[in-house]
């Protein structure tokens, strides 16, 4: 009912999810998955805010309107594990999350997704500006926190 992807969107979260990469992420970004979830980090960041991610479903629901209920459980895990990882990894001093849904609600990717931020004192994340972000400046992110994690779960078949 309120779907806003153009027809046969080509989603660059399932290619991720599937393995894939696409023009702005790989597989190196991904620092956890289970059957249900994948999180990886954002291709582009706040400047005071480096190494956030990204939480989704591994399937394919455009939003909150369509997603099942039963996997906000599993989201929302994903989400702890991710945040518990920045306190213990990136030293910082907080935690934000944010969703959106629908071009007004500034969703930019048709695939339901929660950006999880790290905080620090005055950050100014929201008078800030996102930047894209190289493979290489992502790195050592990734390396923290799959070291923090353990090494990244295969997909089930």
């Amino acid at each position: 009912m309120y779907h806003h992807a153009p027809e046969n969107y080509d989603c660059p979260f399932c290619h991720l999810i599937q393995g894939g990469t696409t023009s702005s992420s790989n597989q190196n970004d991904i620092v956890y998955r289970d059957s249900e979830v994948t999180a990886f980090l954002a291709s582009s960041n706040w400047p005071n805010n480096r190494g956030h991610v990204l939480v989704v479903p591994n399937q394919h629901y455009e939003n909150v309107y369509d997603l099942p209920a039963h996997l906000g459980t599993p989201i929302q895990h994903a989400i702890q594990t991710i945040a518990l990882a920045f306190k213990a990894t990136y030293g910082c001093h907080g935690v934000s999350t944010r969703q959106h849904n629908e071009l007004q609600g500034n969703q930019d990717v048709w695939h339901y997704h929660v950006h999880v931020f790290p905080r620090y004192k005055r950050d100014w994340l929201n008078l800030t500006r996102k930047r894209a972000t190289t493979a290489s400046e992502r790195a050592p992110y990734a390396e923290k926190l799959r070291g923090f994690l353990g090494t990244v779960k295969d997909m089930p078949a």
